[in-house]
């Protein structure tokens, strides 16, 4: 992906240098309730994860950032700042409508959002209640290391996809999907946030259509890096990856394959209608 020496993003909140936390070995309660809460919220489910032997946070002082801070921060800032010209164009050019950013907070180790407390150890997530996106950059490491997904194309997939809830819930999809999930019982509850997972896929398949078209910003084997993120963080392969028999009627955010197709769709269609997830009778 070429990042490097382009214009980065000012709705960026970095909270990385006013102290956190560092890992320690096991999951206790802090650790659960931050899951029980961020997950309802998170753009990447890494529980089997934790249920392997996570890390939970404890609390340390100030930290200083290394040379890999500051770079998955420039990246981060790039990365970020793409997607705000793409879906201002977007708006625009498809729906006659403004849009306006989401503000990325970047953390290391914990923080602390109005949707609950925030580890690294969870994954990026976006909380509608302050329309912001939350992540900690050390995730990147836990996507290349512990979950498969190599390359920086991979990392802006992941980015792009927590965007893509800030879309949704500019475009008031998010708010009216979280309302009924909280009407219906725990497996239907499931299967909605499934629609909005898959979409978000979508949508950041529609991103990165327009961020080739628009910077030139992709290379050979881009794409092949985002589909494999989708496929290392579908519900199946997480699960079976954890030493678990896959149970659909638990999946909240897919199967491998079904984050791949919607990632392509967005990416091959260039429209946002094309990522109707709610309106598919297939997924």
């Amino acid at each position: 992906m070429k990042w490097q020496g382009r214009r980065g993003s000012r709705n960026i909140e970095d909270r990385r240098r006013s102290g956190g936390a560092r890992a320690a070995g096991g999951v206790g309660g802090v650790g659960l309730i931050i899951i029980l809460v961020v997950g309802y919220f998170l753009g990447i489910d890494v529980t089997p994860l934790l249920q392997q032997g996570a890390l939970e946070p404890q609390r340390s002082g100030p930290v200083e950032l290394t040379e890999a801070d500051r770079q998955a921060g420039q990246f981060v800032s790039v990365t970020l700042a793409d997607t705000e010209e793409v879906w201002t164009d977007i708006f625009a050019r498809q729906l006659g409508r403004d849009y306006t950013p989401v503000t990325l907070v970047l953390f290391k180790g914990v923080t602390q959002s109005p949707c609950g407390g925030a580890s690294g150890a969870t994954g990026p997530f976006y909380c509608p209640a302050d329309k912001k996106a939350y992540l900690d950059t050390e995730f990147f490491t836990t996507l290349s290391r512990r979950l498969g997904a190599k390359g920086d194309f991979a990392a802006a997939y992941v980015m792009a996809h927590e965007v893509a809830h800030h879309v949704q819930n500019e475009l008031g999809i998010l708010g009216q999907a979280n309302t009924l999930r909280r009407q219906v019982s725990q497996s239907e509850s499931n299967a909605i946030s499934v629609r909005i997972e898959l979409q978000a896929d979508c949508l950041s398949g529609l991103w990165a259509r327009e961020a080739q078209a628009r910077f030139g910003s992709l290379e050979p084997g881009d794409v092949e890096e985002a589909m494999n993120a989708a496929r290392q963080i579908g519900d199946d392969t997480l699960q079976r990856n954890a030493g678990r028999v896959p149970q659909p009627h638990t999946f909240s955010h897919g199967t491998s394959a079904q984050r791949q197709r919607w990632f392509a769709r967005g990416y091959e269609s260039g429209d946002i209608t094309a990522c109707d997830t709610f309106g598919a009778s297939r997924l």
